[in-house]
């Protein structure tokens, strides 16, 4: 590849020069450089991204505060009815995601992500407003439209600005304001409900109003922070976001770019929309995740349900004990997505990390103790929530051509996000306070999760070794995941 050599006046402000070379000068010169590029996307993306996503996270979830604090009561819904809606919600989110992320790249990031973000938050706010069933079902139903795209969306975005084994960290950075928001939204639901009734609103209805608003405000930021990708980045300079780029095409089979280093126009075609659906990978993490995110989302749904009804003295107490366990689970979060970039692994520290959470569901479902059931759901929320930036981020590393990428990422996500399902129906109140069935079926299927990882690493590894023997020679050139230069991460 060529060098690049910026002229003096495009030196960058702390007078490192992007250069590839072999000297042990000018490597610590890219090293350098490197830093400085990573610091700079760092602090001005990723706090944006984690903002989005916990204003997702609130406003899919606090449907569970607004419950315990009247919400079905006051308009007049069965446990049934309030199941219905959650159902919906995750049948109109699901259904969003592949069209999404198709048509990202074609509307842009930038005015993509914002405009989803601004919509969710007024949707969000008409759910302070709902009257009975009829309205309590439509508003879900938008507001699932209007949120599917931003995970699938941001999770393709990063890879615009990161290596492959750079992605992890990055990714458990704004993911752990998914955790930060049932810690957060705990906190955030206790302060609400003090309203009280105010200007004819009961407490519950302002948590959605406020929380609503907010989300429309971090929506305009982000319109005005992000950046499309490190050509147009304005906090980049000219030799940075040339550096930059030039990171991007080494971690790419050499056919994606041409001899003069430019990135070959990728036009959509449906045959990489086809080759992202009938990849083995994808099915084998997606149905994983699919696992997960079933623990995951009757954990942050239910989680005040299940303080509340054997270890918080009162509703307003189950929102402050329900903090705990997303705080912790936040600091290991970061911890694992930092260890998997530097070992360059995903699935492998799945395999160690999901025990965490299947010890948790076998002792919880099967013990009455409620100190030792709110001891369990530390190590529920820790193991599961640190396994998802390692699943999340799988199939984009081992995607090449941004149509494929954008299919598996988006179906992936699609196929777990129908763990909502499962999590919607499987914590009747009736259960309360054990919830054996609900514990027990989480449980299954976090071993469940737990094979599929295991068979995928083997399949990866399978999939290495053959490209080292020859077996797909004949993809050479073709710049995708299939050429031989495409090693899959483990």
């Amino acid at each position: 590849m060529n060098a690049i050599k910026p002229a003096d006046d495009e030196k960058t402000e702390h007078g490192i020069e992007p250069v590839f070379g072999d000297s042990a000068v000018e490597a610590i010169d890219t090293q350098r450089h490197t830093r400085l590029i990573l610091l700079k996307l760092d602090s001005r993306i990723l706090p944006i991204l984690a903002l989005l996503f916990l204003c997702s996270f609130l406003d899919r979830t606090n449907v569970g505060n607004a419950k315990i604090l009247g919400l079905a009561k006051d308009i007049h819904i069965t446990d049934l009815q309030y199941d219905q809606g959650l159902a919906v919600f995750y049948a109109t989110y699901i259904a969003s995601e592949l069209p999404s992320n198709l048509v990202l790249k074609k509307v842009s990031p930038k005015i993509w992500l914002p405009t989803l973000t601004v919509t969710w938050g007024l949707i969000t706010m008409c759910l302070g407003f709902v009257k009975g069933y009829g309205s309590f079902m439509a508003v879900r139903a938008l507001l699932g439209v209007a949120e599917g795209g931003l995970l699938p969306g941001m999770v393709l975005y990063l890879s615009f600005f990161y290596k492959r084994d750079e992605m992890a960290l990055r990714i458990g950075l704004f993911y752990t304001a998914a955790s930060l928001s049932g810690a957060f939204g705990g906190l955030l639901a206790r302060g609400l409900s003090a309203i009280g009734h105010r200007g004819g609103l009961d407490g519950w209805r302002w948590i959605f109003i406020i929380e609503g608003l907010l989300t429309i405000i971090c929506g305009v930021i982000s319109y005005i922070s992000l950046p499309n990708n490190v050509d147009t980045a304005p906090f980049l300079q000219p030799d940075q976001q040339a550096f930059a780029h030039q990171r991007l095409l080494k971690d790419r089979p050499s056919a994606t770019a041409s001899t003069t280093g430019e990135v070959k126009t990728e036009h959509f075609q449906w045959s990489e929309v086809r080759r992202g659906i009938l990849n083995v990978q994808i099915w084998l993490s997606a149905t994983a995740y699919f696992a997960i995110l079933s623990g995951l989302y009757s954990f942050g749904l239910f989680l005040p349900t299940i303080i509340n009804a054997g270890y918080a003295k009162n509703p307003n107490d189950a929102q402050l004990w329900s903090v705990i366990p997303y705080a912790v689970a936040t600091i290991v979060t970061v911890a694992v997505a930092f260890l998997s970039d530097r070992i360059r692994l995903r699935g492998v520290v799945m395999l160690f990390t999901l025990p965490l959470a299947i010890i948790g569901y076998a002792v919880i479902a099967n013990v009455h103790n409620v100190k030792v059931k709110y001891g369990m759901s530390f190590l529920m929320a820790t193991g599961m929530y640190c396994s998802v930036p390692c699943i999340l981020v799988w199939n984009s590393n081992n995607s090449s051509g941004h149509y494929k990428r954008a299919t598996t990422t988006a179906l992936q996500l699609a196929i777990a996000n129908s763990g909502g399902f499962v999590a919607t129906f499987i914590y009747p109140s009736k259960d309360s306070p054990q919830f054996h069935k609900g514990h027990t079926v989480i449980l299954g299927l976090l071993v469940f999760a737990w094979f599929m990882i295991l068979f995928n690493v083997l399949y990866c590894k399978k999939m290495n070794s053959d490209k080292i023997r020859g077996k797909y020679d004949e993809y050479i050139g073709f710049g995708d995941d299939r050429d031989p230069e495409f090693l899959m991460v483990l």
